[in-house]
């Protein structure tokens, strides 16, 4: 009879564990559904109250499914930019596709907003500086709910901000098919001359003048003085232009960032950018993504200052003082930029 009392027990025992598991498996069950269809909102802990806060719909959805007017007109324009990308890369499919696979490595330039589900391919020269600031706020990875309290420096900390090559391949994946993806091009002569005044004609920049000046004076100068050799501080357009077609530099290794073009940058023939923006129409663009990542009330991307620029006019005034042979191979250099994102030939160059 004891036994049986014992036995009895046990049992008892062992229906209230089969119990509670079944329990606690039916609940998980049910929280995996309600998260499947309502999705825990998330927030930004170090935007300001109210500020930065992701809708119910992401970037992406507004973007292709706009729920407001303002954004279908905008939608037309951004539609075109993405065609003309298209239809660039299957024009040049040999010379745009040199690579059939992207590698983890070729992914650095583009920054994840994990909150408001955004991927940013940063290309220097075209206001990288504030969009780093914004998605330093937007991301949450800073401290600042203002982005022009960001100094520039910490912008450009590679840990404040988390770049897509830093995720798994499956994540990397996900991704690039679930977030919005967008990029800001400029007129690539412009581009290409603001890098030059930047890192060669300030006196500030000493990493620029001893890493890339002394070796360009070393190569291109004829009777270069010492101090020229050591410095590296006065190159001339017509030298940086001359290093830039010299085939021996692209087999030492890829071009700087800063001077690189924006095809090998961002890889638009490998990834669908949803967003083209230009540096010609910066706040309106920059605007328009902070709309669709449902901040533009809270969150205005900086404006800039316009005075100091490089402008078409100050971009033919260097581009004069060169030959026209290396005008044409810069040309063929940058010749996908001009096209991808449907800039004109200047009017300034002068073809052979």
């Amino acid at each position: 009879m004891k036994q049986t009392l014992l036995d009895l027990m046990r049992m008892s025992r062992i229906c209230r564990m089969v119990l509670a598991t079944c329990l606690g498996s039916f609940i998980l069950v049910i929280f995996y559904f309600q998260s499947m269809f309502q999705p825990v909102m998330r927030r930004n802990p170090f935007a300001a109250e109210g500020c930065c806060r992701k809708g119910s719909r992401n970037a992406l959805q507004e973007l292709y499914n706009p729920t407001q007017a303002e954004f279908s007109a905008a939608a037309v324009l951004h539609q075109a930019r993405r065609d003309q990308v298209a239809d660039t890369c299957r024009a040049h499919s040999v010379s745009s596709r040199k690579r059939r696979v992207l590698t983890p490595s070729d992914l650095k330039h583009l920054v994840v907003d994990e909150e408001h589900e955004l991927i940013y391919c940063y290309v220097p020269k075209v206001a990288c500086t504030n969009w780093k600031r914004v998605m330093m706020v937007l991301s949450g990875r800073g401290k600042y709910s203002d982005p022009m309290e960001i100094p520039s420096n910490e912008a450009h900390v590679p840990t404040n901000l988390k770049t897509l090559n830093q995720y798994s391949i499956a994540d990397i994946n996900h991704r690039l098919k679930s977030y919005l993806k967008f990029l800001f091009v400029r007129e690539p002569f412009e581009r290409l001359v603001s890098a030059y005044r930047n890192k060669f004609t300030l006196r500030y920049n000493t990493s620029f003048h001893k890493r890339y000046g002394t070796k360009i004076v070393r190569r291109y100068r004829k009777n270069a003085t010492t101090e020229a050799l050591q410095s590296g501080a006065d190159v001339k357009f017509q030298e940086f232009a001359e290093y830039l077609v010299d085939p021996g530099t692209h087999r030492e290794a890829p071009l700087n960032e800063h001077w690189q073009t924006v095809y090998s940058l961002c890889h638009p023939c490998h990834i669908h950018y949803d967003l083209v923006g230009k540096y010609e129409t910066l706040e309106e663009d920059a605007n328009y993504v902070l709309k669709l990542a449902g901040v533009g009330n809270s969150l205005r991307f900086p404006t800039y200052a316009k005075s100091t620029r490089t402008t078409d006019q100050m971009a033919a005034m260097f581009f004069n003082n060169i030959s026209s042979l290396q005008q044409g191979q810069l040309y063929q250099l940058y010749k996908l930029d001009f096209l991808m994102f449907n800039y004109s030939i200047p009017s300034y160059l002068k073809l052979q």
